[in-house]
């Protein structure tokens, strides 16, 4: 059979064409045009050729796989291989182009950005829309339009003028001349000896116009050198005092190359520095334990009930500079443990009238956790995240400050972009962290901004910045290298699993060249089901477990009114000593420092002199220093000797002789106290502020209810409601599995016989039924489909469901009665059962279809 009788027509016949594994390539790649699934293929290739879907299409093709599509958009239709090739490869036939060259065509194929066979490629017409050259659209080519599109409405006087000034023969028409001059122009030896009889000053022209922008600006009067390439058709006038040099022309002097430089290879990213992976491995496992005590400290600082939520949504800047204090942090660092913690669902607005932000119940399971899955909660909710730390402080639209936990944080391609940066690291040798110039140019390469190179401001180059902090931060890298427990997460194998008994890497179909020369570009599984990404965070949290500190039960007490934390305290220590001192310093040490205050907060909460000091003996390496246990007594002796409560306020107490004191005080004079009896002062001010009063003075007085007992004052844990973590901001439909692509498929393909099937002629039309559904009468499709049970054919049938959408079916009736058909559907590839009242007509299929 001849290649004329097999080529397709159009898109719709080059899918039809396709085998399912293809079909399935093309809906994974596009997942767009899934949803809804197309009811057959010529929907299907409809939908393929829509603006949106191929301007997608198009933004997600790496650095050669555009220019290949580009290259196609300013060849002549239908173009040739070879054609295409010489485009890209030029005349010297670069090998490195010749080699990637296939695999590009492949994805563009698959794609159905094009379709055709190598001796008729066809770019998508869309597409060639949107890359073809225009002067409001100029093609990251820098080619200008042919000489025929650059002819056009030219008189034919001129065209002849300017045919015979080139040295060729006159001919009747525009048409046939347009075509002399393209020919001269493509013809390599006959357009050298045309510029070798050139100006010097006019081949200096062409040459500032040859890699675009083409167009050019002339005068009324241009010089002699101008003249001779209008003459010559090698500038072409496009308006009054503007010239184009054709396309031919350009790729006469560019030795056939569309673009000035091809990128066939993804380029490689570099090792900066290496370093021992246990180095690196341990530096994450450290940093991973300063993000635990960092999102523990930030929810403890909100552990009465946060900042207030701005009337627009989120955290003030004086909140976020204030939060930054607490945590010994900058702000931008500070936004990104706040966006971490609010992420994985561990911190939430409450919801009350006065609206404030506080942790979730989420977090008290959180932190019963072991270390390490904690860690491995935080890092997945990062990996998966939407939400933008970096982009705090920034303008919106709008030009208003982007805030904290604030709306307008959201960019759909993070999650990809972090995957991707991560991903990149794992190629590179173990423990080597990258050089961030060439990490860049590969993420360029990878997706191009079209018509643009790679600028430091361009959202994914700012993410990928992001991505190598916020990493480090979080503990998934270590010294700029991915972690054991990095490449975990990720879902791949750890390196010590992936290579042989010598360390050698598995050997296998193109593995034969270094990862960054590989024609097409090595990428990480992304685990996209929950199952898939809770899996890979056990795996990351059980190869991070080891290499956490393991807590301790004690401290060592020092006579300085000072305790020192060797490491991390187990959580009812740290509880507890949090409570009795104040942290002093933080780092691989922490130190406490036990004061009054301290000491009569904890009494407050109700524990008496012998409960803290069986508590220091109990916990601490050395024994409890005579200062401390001093400052305990003294601290129990005088808590409570003083006695708070309502009158608007009272000062009860058996010693006469302090509360002489307290009058005599100058300080006490705000509060306006009076004596009503020997051992009971009243006040002019509420409970709260003379009990804060009083312990600025010196005294260590207690609250009292109002039956006289002591009232013991413990933080209060304010929690929001149950809160769900912020969904991220999908980027497009998902990656469909295997089980929808397999249904889908079916369906597609099964709607295309329904629509494809021919159709034995209309007795009643004397014709045969084409374009609508068809159309019968009750009895008409009712005698038709007994018939259809008794003979075993399958019919053609139009149907509109409950909600009015018609379809059209292909069916094989296995029984009617009661008004229903049940029938196999071949649509859906399933015995279905339809009301016959819903049936709009019924037509039987030639004999050769199912």
């Amino acid at each position: 059979m001849s290649p004329e009788t097999t080529a397709p027509r159009s898109l719709a016949e080059a899918l039809r064409a396709r085998d399912d594994a293809s079909l399935s390539a093309l809906l994974r790649s596009r997942p767009d045009l899934i949803t809804p699934v197309p009811t057959d293929l010529t929907q299907l290739a409809t939908r393929a050729g829509t603006r949106a879907s191929v301007v997608r299409a198009l933004e997600r093709l790496d650095r050669f796989t555009l220019q290949t599509a580009e290259a196609l958009a300013v060849a002549r239709e239908p173009a040739t291989y070879d054609e295409l090739l010489g485009l890209l490869a030029g005349d010297d036939n670069d090998p490195t182009v010749t080699a990637a060259f296939p695999h590009a065509l492949g994805t563009l194929r698959e794609q159905a950005l094009l379709w055709g066979g190598d001796d008729r490629l066809r770019l998508m017409r869309t597409a060639r829309e949107l890359l073809a050259p225009s002067p409001q659209h100029p093609s990251p080519t820098g080619l200008g339009p042919t000489v025929g599109e650059a002819t056009a409405g030219m008189s034919p006087g001129r065209i002849q003028e300017i045919v015979a000034t080139a040295g060729l023969t006159s001919t009747h028409d525009s048409v046939s001349a347009v075509a002399s001059l393209s020919a001269l122009f493509s013809d390599r030896s006959r357009m050298s000896a045309l510029l070798d009889e050139a100006p010097a000053e006019a081949i200096e022209v062409l040459s500032r116009l040859v890699w675009g922008p083409p167009y050019g600006q002339v005068t009324a009067e241009p010089a002699a050198h101008l003249r001779w390439l209008i003459g010559r058709g090698l500038l072409l006038p496009t308006g009054p005092g503007t010239v184009v040099l054709p396309r031919e022309v350009a790729l006469h002097m560019r030795a056939g190359r569309a673009h000035r430089v091809t990128e066939p290879v993804a380029p490689a990213v570099e090792a900066a520095t290496p370093h021992r992976p246990q180095v690196v491995d341990a530096a994450a496992a450290g940093q991973a334990y300063t993000t635990l005590a960092t999102v523990e400290e930030l929810l403890k600082d909100w552990h009465e009930g946060g900042p207030a939520v701005l009337r627009a949504g989120g955290l003030s800047m004086r909140d976020l500079k204030r939060t930054a204090v607490a945590l010994d942090v900058s702000e931008p660092v500070a936004a990104f443990w706040v966006e971490l913690a609010y992420g994985a669902g561990l911190l939430a607005s409450d919801g009350e009238a006065e609206e404030r932000y506080a942790a979730t119940p989420a977090y008290d399971a959180w932190l019963e956790l072991p270390a390490a899955e904690r860690w491995a909660r935080l890092a997945s909710a990062w990996l998966t995240a939407t939400r933008t730390a970096g982009l705090v402080g920034g303008r919106d639209a709008k030009d208003r400050t982007l805030s904290a936990l604030g709306p307008g944080l959201d960019r759909s391609a993070a999650p990809e972009v972090r995957h991707r940066v991560l991903a990149l690291l794992a190629e590179l040798p173990e423990g080597s962290s990258p050089a961030t110039d060439s990490l860049l140019a590969r993420l360029y390469w990878e997706r191009p901004t079209r018509g643009a190179r790679p600028s430091p401001d361009e959202l994914r180059a700012r993410l990928a910045h992001w991505t190598l902090s916020e990493s480090e931060l979080l503990g998934v890298t270590g010294r700029g290298a991915l972690s054991a427990q990095g490449r975990a997460l990720l879902g791949l194998p750890s390196t010590a699993g992936a290579k042989g008994a010598e360390g050698a890497e598995p050997s296998g179909p193109g593995d034969k060249l270094p990862a960054h020369k590989r024609h097409h570009p090595v990428t990480a599984p992304v685990p996209h089901s929950p199952a898939e990404r809770a899996a890979a965070a056990t795996r990351a949290a059980r190869l991070l477990a080891p290499l956490l500190p393991e807590p301790l039960d004690h401290v060592l007490l020092q006579a300085d009114l000072t305790a020192v934390a060797p490491g991390p305290l187990e959580r009812p220590l740290a509880d507890t000593l949090g409570v009795l001192a104040d942290v002093e310093s933080k780092g691989g040490a922490t130190v406490y420092r036990f004061t009054p205050g301290s000491v009569r907060r904890a009494l407050d909460a109700g524990r008496s002199a012998s409960d803290l000091h069986a508590f220091l003996a109990a916990h601490s390496r050395t024994p409890v220093p005579q200062p401390l246990a001093y400052l305990i007594d003294d601290m129990a002796r005088r808590h409570g000797h003083l006695r708070i409560g309502a009158a608007s306020a009272y000062v009860r107490c058996d010693d006469e002789a302090v509360l002489n004191e307290i009058l005599a005080d100058k300080r006490s004079q705000e509060f306006g106290l009076r004596r009503i009896a020997p051992t009971v002062l009243a006040g002019q001010t509420d409970p709260a502020g003379l009990l804060t009063g009083l312990r600025s003075m010196g005294f260590a007085p207690a609250a009292e209810s109002a039956e006289g007992d002591v009232l013991i004052s413990r933080a209060h844990a304010h929690r929001t409601p149950p809160r769900t973590a912020p969904e991220p901001v999908p980027d497009g439909p998902p990656v469909p599995d295997a089980t929808l692509l397999g249904a889908a498929v079916r369906a597609i393909r099964a709607g295309d016989l329904a629509s494809t099937a021919p159709r034995k002629e209309d007795p009643a039309a004397g014709r045969p039924v084409d374009g609508g559904l068809p159309r019968t009468s009750s009895a008409e499709t009712l005698a038709t489909m007994q018939a259809a049970v008794m003979t075993g054919e399958a019919v053609w049938i139009g149907y509109v469901n409950a909600e009015g959408a018609a379809s059209q079916r292909v069916i094989a009736p296995i029984r009617v009665e009661g008004g229903f058909v049940t029938a196999y559907d071949h649509t859906a590839d399933e015995v279905r059962t339809y009301p016959l009242h819903r049936v709009t007509g019924v037509a039987e299929l030639a004999d050769d279809q199912p």
